[in-house]
């Protein structure tokens, strides 16, 4: 069974791994609202540590990869050394409107700091050198705000680009309505809010490797967890299990490695519409995140509760829209045995290639080996590349300024 989605389904989950023709024909259709309405979709990414817990990292590290138009935090040495136990990825806010409005909007990231935006924020807070990442991150919450985004459904003015391939315009596949805003050197237009972040907040859950490579997850938040896939990549050998609502906590069998991605990105679109987006907004999230995804690794991909997405990214639009949908995928990143191994010859065989399909996890995976090794000699060696590691983001942070 290639899609290898059974286990403990909930209603939803059967829906979104089974798909029948029509249970989508009404999110085929144009999207329908009587007033304002507002989705938003997202990313939390983290890597879970030795103890099953999400340990904190440096997701900043590598080259961007958003538009040059994007806007970042203006600190740039403070933003590469910032630290955090997630990454929040490409929030995306859409509005539908019948009619041409502007709107106020305010988003406040708990232990967190805002390092992208587009188009230009009205506020960024908190705002210039703050020091060591870290340390900022648990004592001050950030915000972003936007005061008068114009809503404009019969806009038609060009949207920008870099004439680069970018995953960034996937987001702009959907039937929203164009937006537009004022700033000191002219209109800025787009089809959505865009922002990103780092953060210091605590994930909702824990995954924790026992024997047999099986996955213990553990909920804690105060929320069920609608939905848990364990996916797993080596090469162009693919796996992937719906597991389902999580309350407490599971034991996951490891996936066999016999299905494709098309499947999954199939799957994964239909379990975002049965949580409140439009067909067209899920296609352009998979889409977005697809090379991301389904990259090589393991990893536990989760849908977060909606009341926790709420109580860490307080999000106050004025005036107020009769729907607000807030969809957010967790992405908790899990060192087991195989990447260790990958990992381990890249560096005897000095296989950059490999090394960089790893990338900006490459510190948390080592420092997970160095605690879990066996001998001393083993830490020294594993320290060894975390060291030459360290060095050449160095060389590279030179060079970039």
């Amino acid at each position: 069974m290639n899609r290898q989605c059974f286990g403990r389904l909930t209603f939803g989950v059967l829906l979104a791994c089974t798909l029948p023709p029509l249970a989508l024909l009404a999110t085929r259709a144009r999207p329908m609202y009587s007033g304002l309405t507002t989705h938003e979709w997202g990313t939390f990414t983290s890597i879970a540590g030795a103890g099953g817990r999400a340990v904190e990292w440096s997701p900043l590290t590598g080259a961007t990869d958003v538009p040059s138009f994007v806007e970042h935090f203006r600190n740039a040495g403070f933003k590469r050394g910032l630290r955090g136990t997630v990454r929040m990825e490409t929030p995306v806010l859409y509005f539908y409107s019948p009619r041409e409005e502007t709107v106020a909007v305010k988003v406040s990231f708990t232990k967190g700091v805002i390092t992208e935006w587009y188009p230009r924020a009205s506020h960024v807070e908190p705002a210039g050198a703050l020091g060591d990442g870290t340390l900022f991150q648990k004592q001050v919450d950030g915000s972003i705000a936007w005061d008068a985004v114009t809503l404009a459904p019969t806009q038609t003015a060009d949207l920008p680009t870099d004439q680069r391939e970018n995953r960034y315009y996937a987001a702009r596949e959907t039937s929203s309505t164009p937006l537009r805003v004022k700033t000191s050197t002219g209109d800025q237009y787009e089809k959505f809010l865009f922002y990103r972040g780092v953060s210091a907040f605590s994930v909702p859950l824990s995954a924790q490797l026992e024997p047999e490579n099986k996955l213990r997850v553990e909920n804690r938040g105060g929320q069920p967890i609608p939905n848990t896939i364990l996916f797993e990549r080596r090469g162009e050998n693919v796996g992937f299990r719906c597991n389902g609502a999580l309350r407490n906590e599971a034991v996951l069998e490891p996936p066999e490695l016999t299905g494709n991605v098309d499947s999954l990105a199939h799957d994964l679109e239909g379990i975002l519409v049965v949580e409140g987006l439009y067909q067209n907004e899920a296609q352009a999230m998979v889409q977005t995140w697809r090379d991301s995804w389904f990259e090589e690794g393991s990893r536990l991909l989760y849908i977060v509760p909606s009341e926790f997405v709420n109580s860490v990214l307080p999000l106050t639009i004025n005036p107020a829209p009769v729907q607000v949908t807030r969809v957010f995928v967790g992405r908790l990143e899990l060192v087991t045995p195989a990447t260790e191994n990958a990992v381990e010859r890249a560096f005897l065989a000095r296989d950059d290639a490999t090394l960089t399909s790893y990338a900006r996890f490459l510190e948390p995976i080592l420092s997970t080996m160095i605690m879990q090794a066996p001998t001393p000699a083993k830490a020294r060696q594993l320290q060894g590349y975390l060291n030459a590691y360290y060095n050449s983001e160095f060389r590279r942070n030179q060079r970039r300024d």
